[in-house]
């Protein structure tokens, strides 16, 4: 009798373990029987996402035609429930049992199945606020855009308008309500919202993070708060899921890639990363930061590929026994940003390159440590991290994608790491260091000179400028020379592209003819101006 009443027990607990739902990525082997064609993008892109690509040359491909509809539908004839295809991987998110799942694998269409996160998630919601520090200042954000000349950029009429930024983050608690955001909600500059982790339709929720990391490119307090380009359109999505972690944040992260894509975005910022998870069998080592191995990777890749420029924070792994950037910081071309106090030094917490494959990272870097923020109650606030310095260099390029609409995105990626304030020595602590505004447009600028010193205004009544095509390496010796040949000056100085053209005062000479000798590493340049 108890042996049978066991039976029954154990009969009754196989039946709840084989019903559990959890969430799934099932991988096809192909896109046969599609109904769309590479031909035709217009069917699953934007306008302004075939625009974006045909400007850097970037063709459609089968990789970007939709996951084929009858596979989806046979998916879910089984009872699962279906949610996020994947164009780029050929993949689509479910709910399923384990008996649905074995009827989906043995489909001849299925290459394989994985299990990203235990249970069920994709409907209902949960709200979770955090605590951040507040602040007082009557313009609190004078520093942070100061120290990558972005305030230049404003004056110089550039606050991103036309440039549409995806911002990837764990929710926008406050971003529909309080006022730092108005001008962005009156202006309907926010073009889409979606929740990929609950799939409620509301990214208002959930957590603040998103809220700060936002509030560094959007919000504008007149006198108070400024934004690095808050004139741009915005598209706000949820991806991270901060009750767990699991390997479908990955997943969830690609998806809204996907949208951005397809939705026309010129920029993804995401202030997220992944190495460790709940399951360990989902961790990844530090030999695999190759930009190839971590799905968030490989989508931030495929993003890049697809002529939008990706920038993400690096990591606040320094102080851990990890130590290293985490991905998607290691993708190649993307922009991973590091974190550095008022003064330029390196945050403790901001994460070391290089990769595994030995390439420099993080790229650049900007302010982390005490950056100001817009609260989810709309009151003025300060933190740390290198979340709060990519969305700071993420405005920079807005800036510079307006200033330069004829450059390709991965022009202005570069310009931006071979103008920063260390670019003639990158280290795997600060990467090419602070870029500039300013230091960008220099060089871009000089790269189109066509001799390598040039000398204006000539004749000249007080500032002297000496333009380089190219920033020279190491120390600039400069001699300066009446009409008599007569040494005045011998000046040595060492070049930044914020120091380009270098400007020289002259207005203590006498009218007259001069001479200025320029010597670099590479060259002796004699040139001769006259002084009003």
């Amino acid at each position: 009798m108890v042996g049978f009443r066991g039976a029954i027990l154990l009969l009754f607990v196989s039946s709840i373990a084989h019903a559990q739902t959890n969430r799934y990525i099932i991988v096809f082997k192909d896109k046969n029987n599609t109904p769309y064609t590479t031909q035709q993008p217009q069917a699953y892109l934007s306008a302004k996402a075939i625009s974006r690509r045909s400007h850097s040359g970037v063709a459609v491909t089968t990789d970007d035609l939709p996951v084929t509809p009858g596979y989806v539908a046979q998916v879910k004839a089984t009872g699962a429930k279906t949610f996020y295809p994947s164009r780029w991987m050929n993949t689509l998110l479910v709910e399923a049992t384990s008996t649905q799942i074995a009827s989906i694998t043995a489909f001849p269409f299925v290459n394989k199945t994985e299990m990203v996160a235990p249970g069920k998630k994709l409907i209902g919601g949960r709200v979770k606020r955090v605590s951040l520090g507040q602040t007082t200042s009557t313009q609190a954000t004078d520093v942070q855009l100061q120290m990558l000349g972005i305030d230049n950029m404003h004056t110089d009429g550039f606050f991103a308008d036309g440039i549409t930024v995806a911002v990837l983050d764990d929710g926008f608690q406050g971003v529909n309500t309080v006022a730092a955001f108005q001008g962005a909600n009156a202006n309907a500059r926010i073009k889409m919202t979606q929740d990929f982790v609950t799939n409620s339709g509301n990214v208002y929720q959930f957590d603040s993070h998103g809220t700060a990391v936002f509030s560094t490119i959007a919000a504008q307090l007149q006198n108070t708060f400024t934004g690095g380009a808050y004139h741009a359109n915005f598209l706000l999505f949820v991806t991270e899921d901060v009750g767990s972690e699991y390997r479908i944040e990955e997943y969830n992260w690609l998806f809204a890639a996907e949208k951005a894509d397809s939705a026309g975005a010129d920029i993804i910022q995401s202030s997220l990363g992944y190495s460790i998870f709940d399951d360990p069998s989902m961790d990844y080592k530090i030999g695999q930061l190759d930009g190839k191995t971590a799905i968030i990777s490989r989508a931030a890749g495929m993003a890049r590929d697809r002529a939008m420029v990706v920038v993400v924070s690096a990591g606040n792994e320094g102080q851990s026994a990890w130590h290293y950037i985490t991905p998607p910081a290691d993708v190649d071309g993307i922009l991973a940003t590091g974190a550095v106090s008022s003064i330029g030094l390196r945050a403790s917490f901001s994460s070391f390159g290089p990769t595994a494959d030995g390439r420099i990272k993080p790229d650049v870097v900007a302010l982390g440590q005490n950056t100001s923020i817009i609260l989810a109650d709309g009151t003025l606030g300060n933190a740390s991290g290198t979340s709060l310095a990519a969305p700071l260099v993420t405005s920079l390029v807005a800036g510079l994608l307006q200033a330069y609409p004829s450059l390709k995105p991965s022009e202005i990626v570069q310009a931006i790491k071979l103008s920063a304030s260390q670019a003639g020595s990158p280290d795997n602590s600060l990467g090419f260091g602070l870029p500039n505004y300013s230091a960008v447009r220099n060089y871009l600028e000089s790269a189109a000179l066509t001799q390598a010193v040039v000398l204006y205004p000539n004749p000249v009544e007080s500032t002297l400028r000496l333009a380089f095509n190219k920033l020279p390496e190491g120390q600039i010796d400069l001699s300066f020379f009446d009409a008599q040949g007569k040494l005045l000056s011998s000046p040595s100085l060492s070049l930044t592209w914020l120091d380009n053209p270098l400007e020289i005062s002259v207005s203590n000479l006498n009218a007259g003819l001069y001479f200025i000798r320029v010597r670099t590493n590479s060259d002796v340049i004699t040139l001769r101006f006259m002084k009003l």
